[in-house]
């Protein structure tokens, strides 16, 4: 795992690519390279930030140059040792044990071929002295990150979008499509980018450079037509055996020079990994985290860290728990400068504070269970989507009386938040909805008038904008279940979008690591065979992960209420972070400059304090916002007006 960037054919461009390297240094501290060399009418230069982890030796340093191609890498190949073994047969002599030579000589052999072959997660830059063309590719689920900047024929690539926007001097124009779709999700999804000129690698794709000004672009892997060939195979009888493919998964994710632990919350996913990496590696360490108790109260959070000491207990793992109690009016700006875009998770927080812990005791690799819920049905939404089709037969009188008296409940008093309540009112927000428009809602922000009226009046177009293209991807294809059209939206749009990029980037923030076995382009090929019935079975969601983890895990911890990687938003905005949601609000960037309206954010915290609803995470995410949107416009020479 590495910071990479560079540029190609651009003005300065060794100036240029020595500060994008720098600017990344957090992400590489072990080791840095650089490389020029003619391109066309102009040149090429390739950075790197070096996080040692396979062949920690010189052999492994990058830019790797080798027979006229140049590679600058981030990520793991996970099958590595079986290419290796396939270009060795047909003659290629290996210098070391790094992935990174395996992945430039087989890049040699086949060129973009070589793509759909990978199995790992990666974004890379790769230059042919030969004909002067750079490529970029990016893994087939946008694991890794690749922003890039083009302007005429020349093109500044890097790892992180802060990279750009320090390396161009604070020119970039912040993108206000992109803060409304922000505002709506609480991410800025993969589509779109937070400044205009720059834009995301889209995942499963190559763009090729040529001297000449030429630009290719091309595409190696859909989710989409992935899922649907699975389906097929369902159909033909094909039944895949999960607890094997997960199995396997999670031992290559072990392939390492270096230690290797977990995330263990206690809850399912990362359970089951921690006992499959404990079979494959005993004692491993593992990590987990706590809350001080009158915020845990506060929010009515399960107490996840019994169960994960019972797993630890059960398989020898070394357990190392963190009791977070962070000083949020710190970590607050931190965060948004790491995150890159404005991203209202805090999880975020807790990812940063369990890397910087393993980072300080010597762990620079660890394990999450990220992505099973996407792929295996296990949020709360699922099944509350799947619940609201039962609700919308219920007669129209009584849905009508519920919806009144449940608006009448608070989902918190002074002493203490109601989680049933909130969950209530959330599902009656959308139970009554069309399939596309009920989704959506079951795990944005707001609603279309909501929206509306939150930001700039000339933003409604843009609303409308940001709303048509989810309803774009999640009906961009002909599943015919509906618990893997939901699977399927939540992989190419809530996964990259927010929980793959708050982990990339919290993680490497620490110099650390993170690996996803269930983010894996098997495991992905087999939860897409399986039948939303098996995915959701009475009110279980995760079904099918949950029978294959109990040939390892007891009852207790597979069939255990689902649990949050959260943090206690309520106990923090009503006491930690209450002065400063008011000078946002009151005075914020945001709110002078027109983008937010302060008669709507008024209301929403009034609405909040009174417990009579929660706007607990959108009060923070409009925090993360306003820092983010102070970052981007101070210094640069922009007008805090808006001018989208």
């Amino acid at each position: 795992m590495c910071g990479i960037a560079g540029t190609y054919r651009w003005p300065d461009g060794k100036a240029v690519t020595d500060r994008l390297t720098d600017t990344l240094a957090h992400r590489g501290p072990d080791g840095a390279g650089r490389y020029s060399h003619p391109a066309g009418d102009g040149e090429v230069h390739l950075g790197h930030r070096r996080l040692a982890i396979i062949d920690l030796s010189e052999t492994g340093a990058q830019p790797m140059v080798s027979g006229g191609l140049v590679l600058t890498y981030n990520g793991e190949l996970y099958n590595a040792p079986e290419l290796r073994a396939e270009l060795a047969a047909a003659g290629v002599r290996f210098r070391g044990t790094s992935d990174t030579e395996v992945l430039l000589e087989a890049w040699r052999r086949w060129g973009t071929d070589c793509l759909p072959r990978l199995r790992g997660m990666f974004a890379f830059g790769i230059f042919d002295e030969r004909t002067g063309d750079l490529v970029l590719a990016r893994d087939q689920l946008g694991i890794k990150p690749l922003f890039l900047l083009r302007r005429g024929g020349g093109l500044v690539f890097a790892s992180e979008l802060k990279a750009l926007a320090a390396a161009t001097g604070g020119s970039l124009r912040v993108d206000h499509a992109a803060l409304v779709a922000s505002l709506l999700y609480y991410w800025v999804p993969d589509s779109r980018c937070a400044f205009r000129e720059a834009e995301k690698l889209p995942p499963g794709s190559w763009l090729r450079c040529r001297p000449d000004g030429r630009v290719e672009r091309g595409r190696f892997w859909h989710l989409r037509d992935v899922a649907a060939e699975a389906r097929e195979r369902a159909r033909g009888g094909e039944q895949p055996d999960v607890a094997a493919l997960v199995e396997e998964s999670t031992r290559r994710h072990l392939l390492s020079d270096v230690p290797v632990a977990t995330f263990l919350s206690g809850g399912l996913d990362s359970s089951y990994l921690t006992a499959l990496a404990a079979r494959h590696q005993p004692g491993i360490s593992a990590y987990t985290i706590g809350f001080r108790a009158e915020d845990a109260r506060f929010e009515a959070m399960p107490d996840d860290l019994r169960y994960a000491r019972r797993v630890a207990e059960r398989f020898g793992v070394d357990l190392h728990e963190i009791e977070i109690a962070p000083n949020v009016l710190d970590l607050l700006p931190q965060m948004t400068y790491h995150l890159d875009e404005p991203i209202g998770d805090p999880a975020a927080i807790n990812t940063f504070l369990i890397c910087s812990a393993a980072r300080e005791a010597g762990v620079k690799v660890m394990l999450s269970g990220m992505g099973a819920d996407e792929l295996f049905a296990g949020y709360r939404k699922h099944l509350a989507n799947l619940l609201a089709l039962r609700y919308q037969r219920v007669p129209r009188p009584l849905r009508r009386g519920l919806s009144r008296a449940v608006d009448r409940l608070p989902v918190a008093t002074a002493r203490r938040g109601y989680r049933s309540v909130r969950f209530a009112k959330r599902f009656l927000s959308f139970a009554d909805l069309p399939e596309e428009t009920a989704f959506r809602r079951s795990y944005t922000m707001y609603d279309q008038d909501e929206l509306l009226a939150l930001v700039d009046p000339d933003l409604a177009g843009t609303v409308e904008d940001v709303l048509t293209e989810h309803a774009d991807v999640y009906q961009d294809n002909d599943l015919d279940d509906f618990v893997n059209r939901m699977c399927l939206g939540d992989s190419r749009m809530f996964l990259p979008g927010l929980n793959l990029t708050y982990t990339d980037r919290s993680s490497m923030a620490a110099s650390t690591e993170v690996r996803v076995p269930y983010v894996d382009v098997e495991v992905v090929r087999a939860a897409f065979a399986v039948p939303g019935d098996r995915k959701i079975v009475g009110r279980q969601g995760k079904a099918v992960l949950k029978e294959a983890a109990t040939s390892i895990l007891p009852r207790e911890i597979v069939y255990r209420p689902k649990g949050l990687f959260s943090a206690p938003l309520r106990a923090w905005m009503s006491r930690d972070l209450a002065p400063l949601v008011r000078e946002v609000v009151n005075d914020g960037v945001l709110v002078r400059s027109g983008f937010l309206r302060r008669d709507a954010l008024v209301r929403m915290v009034a609405e909040d304090a009174s417990g009579q609803r929660d706007f607990s995470k959108h009060l923070w995410h409009v925090l993360t916002l306003e820092y983010w949107y102070r970052d981007a416009t101070s210094g640069s020479g922009q007008s805090a007006r808006l001018t989208a």
